[in-house]
């Protein structure tokens, strides 16, 4: 019989729907019930792409016995860190003190009040590798809570107290500047494996927005090469195995340094940052690579991702059929008998899939260490392996419609559909644009997800605000049109007023004012594997300041914002990347570029195009006729001699405005 999570709308707690065990959603009647019997919650909490969370289910939560002991001993609770990234966040932060390392799957038990007394992550069946059993486990907590219950308790509150005062402390102030920025760059410089590119050894996970600060650096201070940081970075990334070799798209990360073996699965918060790293980088090297990948990995989130309704999907799974990389590992063998023997025996050199390979059970994943000799055997041999690989059981997909992943695709998409010329990447952007407003805003207020056009219960954090504030600007920066700035300053301002911290100026919760109470209110300043929510609304809001008419309030709470993360900036810049990345833009102005003419004027098109190649990452850019109702940016920017005009400025001070090519190269080029 389905428990009660069959009417979930995550696809996480659906693979669930259906174990012995007798789960709960996260929920006051959940803890009612756990005080009512008094028994301990077991809160156990991952995601649908997580391999080791599908391990811990197959072993444990889909055995009857296991199944028959939680019911009786614990009220058994399921989250998805995904949809509640509010409940992960406080309970990760137990984990992580307790145990000092966290993870997925998470294991807390918990009292009814929701205290934390005991944490871990995967659990064995059976003892294993210094792990206990799980159900070993299960027995030791039931008899501790019978005979003990007290004491467990008394320990609880006091965990719980101690991560609340953790959670309220800030980090001291510190001005962001120019030198400070160098010497972030300075410290990942010392960090670069100038081998296998990346910064520090394995696993090593995509440092997207630590490139994206290098190369807005690189456009600030000068020099005739990229970094080495940011070149070699991309090369190995690309070329290497966790980079899909036949259908685009990056793994989650890599497990060695070198970026042979991936964990593969493929996160859409992955693909639209590096998108917009490559998308970056194809503008400002001679190289073709990073053009190409930025072209593939579009095509990949285009054709793979996206969902009927116009968003992006959260991510394809790790496993297929419980086995990683089953569908994209290769032997020679079975590329003969794909290719045949002398197209096989090519494409085994050209993928370096070996006899001993480079994986599991003697199989290679698939790297282009060098571009073929022969493009167009490449083709032919690369499409017959795709046909081939699609006829494999295929990783399922996790359709949850995230806020936040989508606002990160939709600046991706925006951004680089407009500097490469991708009309489509944009037109993609605005139809997720569209759906987010449409169905992810109820009474105004922003929710977290949706699935197959209905929306979750869940409420938008903040992170979920700025991450789709960014992408909505990059949008009317892409198009001129003024709806999708007015709907990113709602954004702003609810995120001002819900999620600032009154009582220190810069520092913002990650959950709103009116949500749901939980042991303590979240707050991360540090980018990890995507954007803190902190991070994206300053972004946001540093942006905005430059695009609408008053930009006074914007201005400040960015700067202040930033202060808030200057310490962690500086000591910490692999944590800081987002950060880094909006200081760039602050420490230029952001420059500013309006291109006024009328739509369709190919001279205007020519220098709106020219400004898009050209403007160092963080440049506003906007397109339209002077003065366009709803469009700050163009006011009193008129044509000059009725000809089509850029005007280039920083902060209020514009140069003269440029009608040539020339003319608008010089202005943009020159250093601040």
């Amino acid at each position: 019989m389905p428990n009660r999570l069959a009417s979930a709308t995550s696809p996480y707690l659906l693979q669930h729907a259906d174990n012995p065990i007798d789960w709960w959603e996260w929920s006051d009647e959940a803890f009612a019930e756990a005080a009512r019997r008094d028994v301990p919650v077991l809160l156990s909490v991952g995601y649908a792409a997580c391999h080791w969370c599908h391990v811990m289910a197959h072993e444990s939560f889909e055995d009857p016995a296991t199944a028959e002991q939680v019911n009786g001993d614990f009220v058994a609770i399921k989250v998805d860190r995904e949809e509640r990234p509010d409940i992960d966040a406080v309970y990760m932060s137990a984990t992580q003190a307790l145990t000092g390392q966290g993870g997925w799957p998470m294991t807390c038990f918990l009292t009814p009040a929701g205290e934390p007394f005991h944490c871990g992550t995967y659990y064995p069946p059976t003892p294993r590798g210094g792990l206990p059993g799980f159900r070993q486990l299960l027995d030791a907590v039931t008899t501790a809570w019978r005979e003990d219950g007290a004491r467990l308790r008394g320990a609880a509150g006091e965990i719980a107290a101690r991560l609340a005062d953790s959670a309220a402390a800030v980090l001291p102030s510190a001005g962001i500047d120019p030198d400070l920025l160098d010497r972030a760059a300075a410290t990942l410089e010392g960090q670069f494996d100038p081998r296998s590119g990346g910064f520090g050894g394995a696993p090593k996970f995509p440092p997207s927005m630590a490139l994206e600060f290098l190369l807005r650096r690189h456009e600030r201070v000068g020099g005739d090469e990229v970094p080495a940081g940011v070149a070699v970075t991309c090369e190995r990334m690309a070329r290497g195995g966790m980079y899909d070799q036949l259908a685009g798209g990056f793994s989650r990360y890599s497990v060695d340094a070198g970026w042979v073996v991936p964990h593969f699965e493929k996160m859409l918060y992955d693909n639209a940052l590096l998108l917009r790293v490559y998308a970056h980088l194809a503008r400002v090297s001679q190289d073709p690579l990073p053009r190409r990948i930025a072209e593939e990995t579009a095509a990949f989130l285009l054709r793979d991702l996206r969902t009927a309704e116009g968003g992006f999907a959260s991510a394809l799974d790790a496993d297929t059929e419980g086995v990683e990389g089953l569908t994209y590992a290769w032997t020679p063998e079975q590329l003969r008998d794909v290719l045949g023997d002398e197209d096989g025996k090519w494409a085994a050199a050209l993928l370096t899939v070996t006899e001993t390979g480079t994986f599991e059970h003697g199989s290679s994943t698939l790297q282009l260490l060098a571009d073929p000799d022969d493009p167009t055997r490449w083709e032919r041999v690369r499409s017959a392996l795709l046909a081939a690989r699609a006829q494999r059981p295929q990783p399922a997909r996790d359709d949850k419609v995230v806020t936040s992943w989508n606002g990160m695709a939709i600046l991706a998409l925006a951004e680089a559909g407009a500097a490469l010329v991708r009309p489509d990447w944009v037109a993609a952007a605005g139809e997720a644009a569209d759906l987010l407003l449409r169905l992810h805003l109820v009474d105004g207020r922003l929710r977290r997800s949706s699935r197959d056009g209905t929306v979750g219960a869940a409420a938008g954090v903040l992170e979920d605000h700025g991450c789709l504030a960014d992408g909505l600007l990059a949008l009317h920066q892409a198009t001129g049109e003024p709806r999708w700035l007015d709907a990113a300053t709602d954004l702003l301002d609810t995120a001002l007023a819900h999620f600032a911290d009154t009582d220190q100026p810069g520092s913002f919760f990650d959950t709103a004012d009116d949500a749901e109470a939980l042991l303590h209110r979240p707050r991360d300043v540090t980018d990890n594997a995507s954007p803190c929510g902190a991070s994206s609304l300053a972004s946001a809001l540093l942006t905005a300041s430059v695009l609408v008419a008053e930009p006074d309030r914007y201005r400040t709470a960015a700067e202040a914002a930033l202060r808030s993360a200057g310490f962690v900036a500086e000591n910490h810049p692999r944590f800081a990347g987002h950060w880094l990345t909006a200081a760039e833009a602050m420490v230029r102005g952001p420059l500013q570029v309006a291109v006024v003419g009328a739509d369709g004027d190919p001279a205007r098109d020519e220098l709106l195009a020219h400004a898009r190649l050209l403007a160092p990452g963080g440049t506003v850019v906007v397109p339209g006729r002077p003065d366009a109702p709803g469009v700050p940016l163009l006011a009193d920017r008129p044509l000059v001699d009725g000809a089509p005009a850029a005007y280039v400025c920083r902060g209020f001070v514009c140069d003269r405005p440029a009608t040539t090519s020339e003319e608008l190269t010089a202005s943009l080029l020159l250093r601040p």
